[in-house]
């Protein structure tokens, strides 16, 4: 006995194939706008950061955080959306200001495992760090606090520094080498920054000290 078999037209084919790809389009377009309001959330956290509205700072990365969440939980049915750009853009984000708010506060760096942020995401961010670190340099160089602008620096080089020694990560991730080179010229410019306002701090001292002792002896 012969079992019937029941054949789709090409027509039938192509359209479960469309609803298929419909229902892919209004997910990726879901994600691509939680993407984006992730990125945004961590953007502001930055910003608040360095006006050192650290709560504020937190309670922006754990809405973004949950976004994270959301997508993870969309990724297991749709597992190609982890690679689209927007998301690795987010994560990038994310963690750049994870990373700045725990060296202000706390004087350490988070690790990717802390944050629940992919490998290559957390070694970019990296890089844009240090561009926020001197950014926090240079206003501590105007409230005049140069010893804690000159502990930004140092951190910037370790970041650099660190970052240099890692030759695969240099081949494997795509745009590490840019930000590299980036993140040198920062240091750079950062330390020439540093050393203007030592020699300028130095040289206001050293001319109060002289009109000091030239009002002294004109009274003696």
């Amino acid at each position: 006995m012969f079992l019937a078999v029941k054949f789709m037209s090409l027509k039938a084919i192509l359209e479960k194939i469309q609803e298929e790809l419909s229902v892919r389009e209004e997910v990726r377009e879901e994600v691509q706008r939680d993407m984006r309001r992730a990125t945004r959330l961590s953007k502001q956290a930055i910003q608040v950061t360095h006006q050192e509205r650290f709560d504020d700072a937190k309670a922006m990365l754990k809405e973004a955080k949950q976004l994270f969440v959301t997508l993870r939980e969309t990724a297991k049915n749709y597992p190609y959306l982890l690679y689209c750009g927007s998301v690795g853009a987010a994560f990038e984000e994310h963690a750049e200001a994870h990373i700045l708010l725990t060296l202000i506060q706390e004087d350490r760096f988070v690790t990717p495992q802390e944050i629940d942020v992919p490998m290559t995401p957390y070694v970019l961010s990296l890089g844009d760090v240090i561009g926020e670190l001197r950014r926090r340099a240079l206003n501590l160089i105007r409230k005049g606090n140069v010893e804690a602008a000159e502990k930004n620096l140092e951190q910037m080089e370790q970041i650099y520094s660190e970052l240099t020694a890692l030759d695969d990560a240099y081949i494997i991730i795509k745009g590490l080498r840019r930000k590299g080179d980036v993140a040198r010229h920062l240091i750079e410019i950062t330390r020439g920054d540093i050393t203007i306002e030592v020699r300028r701090s130095a040289l206001e001292r050293s001319i109060s000290k002289l009109e000091k002792t030239i009002e002294k002896e004109t009274r003696d």
